[in-house]
């Protein structure tokens, strides 16, 4: 007799396996709402932060269930968004201190992906393995998924969490100065972009006047002609560089001072816009001059939404002079578009760290010996202009940099950060002065003027300035511009050559006057934007962004939108 067919599983058994297949398919739905919520108790401090996190999360998560109808292939493709963001956060803020800003999106260019690729050579090959991981779980749980949502509700379920996410962005905005800390990614990275799309369709991206009925005096139709001989002009960035003892009970050694002096014996205040960390504030300044400040809580993408649309500054004004101009820089130039920027603003010739063959950081001797020899190689009847970049004194301070540099060196005795800092300080001025020294032998008889500044105070000054403020009280100080956090030092020396007086050489200044005060110090006529800039300074005794309530910084942006000099803003 022939076997009986075979029954198949039993019941019981086809029944465990479906529900075991179901609880796979709930399990798909249910593990990625889980591992966020995992990831908000980890990332997120405080209940208003989580809350924007869990309406963020909606946002996503009702956004591609409207578009695919799968709530367990909209979880997952939420969650590796809010991952990649929490990654890229904690990338940002290794490399410049603050988390990502919904701005980030706003204003990506081709300079910020080839930054991150050339300082992250393994970067690409990550991408590439996440892709070909990601993309077969996507199509796994596209087939897993049990449930189909309409589109309508998920539309407005997102649309409501979309509505609650403005109004307690607008209700309770976050203080600019938590983007320095390393927490909050996703609630920051949402709320900043309800703020920054509202005040984008407000003002656009830099403060002007809507119209004015003044005009500058354009286009530009005479030739310069300088009184006497041009000077060849360097401006030295001093990285996180200004004068300690404005803060109490810092102990400082012997001579202490002497690098904020000026030719005059005359110790200058400069007003920076930045303070700890974002030296391109003050690049932006010193180049273009102009406020930073001008562009609100875009403020700090300033160099990256300025290249190609604000055409005028300093090393503009110099070659219009016959001037040849040069950068050293000390990182990457795709670095806040920092190649691009300075070309925009008149640098012809622009050399990164990796053009100059610099090796992590440098000590300030190495762009001064580089800047000698870009000097040598220059026509002598042609003047230049030299931006000179430094970065030694930047962070971290708890590390010893280059100790055989200084090997004579005692600490004067405070908190090893400041110790180390006042250690790197001294080796600046030592090489500054081996400076001075390298070009008086190389050019002995070239008339050459130098303009130092402090391009912002270092990020432990608030905490010895303000001992008993904690991070809260700190931060608001900060956002008020309390003047004492944004003080540093500018000094002018001249080598054959006498600086020219003028009453715009001023005790203190603001950081957006330094071309001015260049300009006048050596002797070069100005035209009508720095002219007009001029008697902004003088009628507003060095100050400029708050002057007036902003209304002179949004008046004189005007007339250069007007005369084409800032354009696309």
């Amino acid at each position: 007799m022939a076997p009986a067919p075979n029954p198949g599983p039993t019941v019981s058994t086809a029944s465990v396996g479906q529900t075991s297949f179901g609880l796979v398919r709930l399990s798909a739905v249910a593990v990625p709402h889980l591992a966020a919520l995992a990831l908000m108790l980890a990332t997120e401090t405080d209940f208003g932060s989580r809350i924007g996190f869990l309406l963020s999360w909606g946002i996503l998560n009702f956004f591609w269930i409207a578009l695919l109808r799968r709530p367990a292939l909209s979880a997952a493709l939420s969650l590796t968004l809010v991952v990649l963001l929490v990654l890229l956060s904690r990338l940002k803020h290794d490399v410049v201190q603050m988390t990502a800003n919904f701005v980030d999106l706003m204003v990506i260019d081709r300079d910020t992906a080839a930054f991150l690729f050339t300082i992250f050579p393994n970067l690409r090959w990550s991408v590439i393995a996440a892709a070909l991981v990601i993309v077969p779980l996507m199509y796994t749980l596209w087939w897993l998924d049990p449930f189909r949502i309409p589109r309508l509700p998920a539309l407005a379920c997102k649309l409501a969490c979309l509505a609650a996410l403005v109004g307690v962005s607008l209700t309770w905005p976050d203080e600019a100065w938590r983007g320095y800390y390393d927490d909050g990614y996703l609630s920051k990275f949402a709320r900043s972009g309800v703020v920054a799309v509202s005040d984008f369709a407000r003002d656009g991206f830099m403060e002007s006047d809507a119209a004015t009925q003044e005009r500058l005096k354009m286009p530009l139709l005479d030739a310069c002609h300088p009184a006497g001989r041009r000077p060849n002009i360097i401006m030295i960035h001093d990285e996180s560089s200004f004068d300690i003892r404005s803060a109490p009970g810092i102990k400082v050694p012997r001579g202490y001072g002497s690098h904020f002096l000026s030719f005059d014996g005359k110790e200058r205040t400069f007003m920076a816009e930045s303070n700890g960390g974002p030296s391109w504030f003050t690049e932006y300044n010193v180049l273009a001059g102009l406020s930073s400040r001008s562009f609100g809580r875009f403020a700090y993408f300033v160099t990256r939404i300025a290249s190609g649309r604000v055409e005028r500054g300093l090393p503009l004004a110099l070659t219009r002079c016959g001037y040849d101009t040069i950068s050293l820089y000390p990182a990457f130039g795709g670095f806040m578009s920092a190649r691009s920027f300075q070309t925009t603003t008149g640098v012809a010739h622009f050399y990164d760290a990796q053009d100059l063959g610099a090796k992590d950081v440098e000590p300030d001797g190495f762009f001064y010996d580089s800047a000698l020899k870009l000097m040598s190689q220059q026509a002598p009847s042609k003047p230049l202009f030299a931006f000179v970049y430094l970065a030694a004194n930047h962070f971290p301070w708890e590390l010893k940099f280059r100790p055989e540099l200084l090997p004579a060196w005692r600490a004067p005795g405070n908190a090893p950060s400041v110790d180390e800092y006042l250690r790197r300080q001294a080796l600046s001025a030592e090489q500054y002065q081996a400076f001075m020294a390298g070009l008086k032998k190389k050019f002995p008889n070239q008339p050459i003027l130098l303009v130092r500044y402090g391009d912002h105070q270092p990020e432990f000054a608030p905490h010895i300035l303000d001992p008993g403020l904690d991070e809260a009280g700190i931060g608001k100080k900060l956002e008020s511009y309390d003047p004492r956090y944004y003080a540093t030092y500018y000094a002018i020396d001249a080598i054959n050559f006498d600086p020219v007086k003028s009453p715009v050489v001023m005790d203190r200044i603001d950081a957006a006057y330094l071309p001015l005060v260049i300009l006048e110090a050596a002797g070069i006529p100005l035209d009508p934007s720095f002219e007009e800039q001029k008697t902004i300074m003088l009628r507003c005794g060095g100050v400029f962004y708050a002057c007036r309530d902003g209304a002179e910084a949004r008046r004189f942006n005007r007339l250069l939108i007007d005369a084409g000099m800032i354009h696309g803003l």
